[in-house]
């Protein structure tokens, strides 16, 4: 098929029509309407059998159409619907909720106008031309097989010129309604991103559901990291050191199994409970996250277990800390001491204090400064990490050598943007 051919007939253009002939049956209802004025307005009973009061018809049921699409938000949903299925534009440009603001109302409005006034149109002509265009093809063979009086044919057309342009002409009207069905189509194809597509206010609201889904997925991340990663640290510097002495010492090989099989059944709650975040509040039987309060006791021992040598100075009542605070305070602490057992290694001493002082809690974590963080291969998002819930807590964090240690130190208000 050429490529006039294709213009005209071709898959998209066909879907086109379609989508014109489906704004005209949409017309119909206020179409007639328009007759139950024009009617009475006019005297005439018979509005179906006058040309100019049918169409005077259509003319009064198109305001009754842009008020319906005004009046109903959902109009611009189905209307996107139908463009994106059958005039080829891409979803993308077009708006996917119901229209809410009075600007999108009145684009909508537009848009239905401007349907159902082509497809009605397009579709009088589907319903008439082709009928017409069969009659003049077979105008020749009409006339040949019973006359001129019999077909009805005007003696000043009864010329031989005359039927043997009728199968032409026939034709050109076919080809003509599908230009203008073409042209329609076209039209409303490229109008239908302005009229359909999102306003402002929608791309606002996408671009706010797109940044919640993303703060739930980094902090999916983040308690992943957090929980798990500290977890396999753990694991693996304990089953490092029992392996060293399977021979020589079997109970503290004992220990060491024993501190991983406590680590490994913790780990798997503290997993049900991150993978809560994906859920829509608290699914039941989940298991709560950590906190500082009920939790820093037993990832001291868990840590302690791994050979890292920590000294803790707690001088906060955990108890009186919010619920939010305790819970990611406690993560900073658990990946504060996660970094220095992967970086400085389980032979080392650790120094953990948390306080108040003027209003904030601040945690410090402390290693000598040959065992940094950046000693050690395999350095990931921790710090990364610890950031990210200290500035969503309204927090500050510093990391970095100082008088010949490596310090973390966090500060978080007792009371902020939690």
């Amino acid at each position: 098929m050429s490529e006039f051919g294709r213009l005209l007939f071709g898959r998209r253009a066909r879907r086109r029509w379609i989508h014109l002939i489906l704004g005209g049956a949409l017309a119909m209802p206020y179409v007639f309407v328009g007759q139950l004025v024009v009617g009475p307005a006019t005297d005439s009973r018979y509005v179906f059998n006058d040309l100019p009061l049918q169409l005077l018809s259509f003319a009064v049921g198109l305001p009754l159409a842009a008020l319906t699409a005004a009046l109903f938000p959902l109009t611009r949903s189905l209307e996107a619907g139908a463009v994106r299925s059958l005039c080829g534009v891409d979803a993308g440009l077009l708006a996917h909720g119901p229209a809410r603001s009075r600007a999108a109302k009145g684009r909508t409005a537009a848009w239905f106008t401007l349907h159902l006034g082509f497809g009605g149109i397009i579709s009088g002509m589907s319903l008439a031309v082709p009928p017409f265009a069969g009659f003049l093809a077979a105008l020749p063979l009409l006339v040949w097989l019973g006359g001129a009086d019999l077909v009805g044919l005007p003696g000043s057309l009864d010329h031989a010129w005359v039927l043997a342009l009728a199968p032409v002409a026939g034709l050109a009207t076919l080809v003509a309604l599908a230009g203008c069905a073409a042209v329609s189509g076209s039209l409303l194809a490229r109008w239908a991103p302005a009229l359909l597509g999102p306003t402002p206010e929608d791309r606002l609201a996408a671009a706010e559901a797109r940044a919640a889904d993303l703060a739930v997925r980094n902090r999916l991340a983040r308690e992943l990291h957090d929980s798990v990663g500290h977890a396999l640290s753990a694991v693996t510097l304990q089953a490092s050191a029992a392996r060293r002495v399977l021979d020589t010492d079997p109970e503290f090989v004992r220990e060491a199994l024993a501190a991983i099989e406590d680590t490994t059944r913790r780990t798997v709650g503290e997993l049900d409970a991150v993978l809560g975040v994906l859920r829509d509040g608290d699914a039941p039987g989940t298991t709560p996250a950590p906190t500082l309060c009920g939790d820093l006791a037993g990832l001291l021992r868990r840590t302690r277990a791994c050979g890292l040598r920590v000294t803790a100075t707690v001088d906060a009542d955990p108890e009186a800390l919010p619920p939010v605070l305790s819970r990611e305070a406690y993560r900073i602490v658990q990946e504060g001491l996660s970094n220095v057992l992967k970086h400085a290694g389980d032979r080392t001493n650790a120094a953990l204090r948390i306080q108040i002082v003027d209003g904030h809690l601040e945690i410090t974590v402390e290693n000598p400064l040959e065992h940094t963080p950046a000693c050690r291969p395999g350095g990931g998002h921790g710090l990364r990490g610890i950031a990210d819930r200290a500035r969503l807590l309204g927090g500050t964090v510093r990391a970095g050598a100082a008088q010949g240690v490596w310090r973390l130190h966090v500060r978080l208000p007792m009371k902020g943007p939690a």
